[in-house]
């Protein structure tokens, strides 16, 4: 599940981004309003955690652009906790509302509840695919052609990342915030190297090449005409 924290207390953020990957969520942070709303407008999110409170656009602003183009579960965290400020991002809205400070769990379990509501089918998906790849989440099992591809941690989470991301240019400071949970330093390249080891096990012993090198850019998994 992909998520996206708008919120601009940048420790606040980075505490919920930290505990939300730990929870399993993939998840990206804007700290104002306008990078939220163009980070929610570029990707498809799972659901959106909304500060009410934002510089350039508030909060309600946010979502009143956001409910004109997609109805995307959106949860209000903020410190006005007044019922007219409740209702009123309720009646803009937002699916739930939570006021600071608050329990991080509760946190969880809210976002948890709105995703089963938004889309149960999509919370329940077990075993992504990908061409003749087959990776099954409960089991972590990576098959390929019928054929048993055997990963370590990091390089299945990797491969698990790009393939709920298929199609999409993906970063190196990206993998490996997502996957490491580090900022990327240009001078290491555990990236790349994690990317040749998964590379060599998941396409090397096949005919078909699934995940490619974007130059300048980072890297993608996909399936190419022309491969």
């Amino acid at each position: 599940m992909q998520l996206l924290i708008v919120e601009d207390e940048v420790k606040l953020a980075l505490y919920l981004q930290k505990g939300l990957r730990e929870e399993g969520f993939t998840v990206d942070v804007a700290n104002d309003g306008v990078t939220g709303l163009e980070a929610a407008s570029q990707h498809r999110y799972d659901l959106i955690v909304l500060d009410g409170m934002l510089p350039g656009l508030d909060g309600l602003a946010v979502l009143a652009a956001l409910r004109q183009s997609q109805s995307t579960p959106v949860l209000m965290l903020t410190a006005r906790g007044e019922v007219e400020d409740r209702v009123r991002g309720l009646r803009s809205g937002a699916d739930d509302y939570l006021v600071k400070p608050f329990a991080f769990p509760e946190l969880v379990a809210r976002i948890q509840v709105l995703l089963r509501r938004a889309s149960p089918p999509l919370a329940e998906v077990t075993v992504l695919r990908l061409a003749d790849l087959e990776v099954d989440l409960i089991r972590r099992r990576v098959t390929r052609a019928g054929q048993r591809v055997d990963l370590t941690n990091k390089e299945f989470n990797l491969l698990t990342l790009l393939l709920r991301r298929q199609g999409a240019v993906l970063s190196r400071t990206e993998l490996a915030a997502q996957v490491w949970g580090m900022n990327f330093d240009s001078e290491t390249n555990i990236v790349d190297v994690a990317v040749r080891r998964l590379r060599n096990k998941l396409d090397q012993p096949f005919e078909q090449s699934l995940l490619h090198t974007v130059r300048g850019m980072g890297y993608v998994l996909e399936i190419r005409a022309d491969a």
